[in-house]
């Protein structure tokens, strides 16, 4: 089973990181927070890049 990605909104700074790193899986929505909406849009690799790049660490594996 594939791992979960989670963008907590009250972290994210909006910067677009992980919307470019990863947009098959990462978009801005109607807040201009990041937010994951296509779990299936990428690799575990790809948004594990987006988790990792994250400068404020708002992205994590959802529990």
């Amino acid at each position: 089973m594939a791992k979960n990605a989670f963008v907590d909104p009250d972290c994210c700074i909006s910067c677009g990181l992980c919307v470019s790193i990863c947009p098959g899986a990462f978009k801005f929505n109607d807040s201009g927070k990041s937010e994951c909406y296509n779990q299936d849009g990428a690799t575990e690799a790809e948004k594990q890049s987006a988790i990792d790049g994250c400068p404020v660490q708002a992205i994590s594996w959802s529990s």
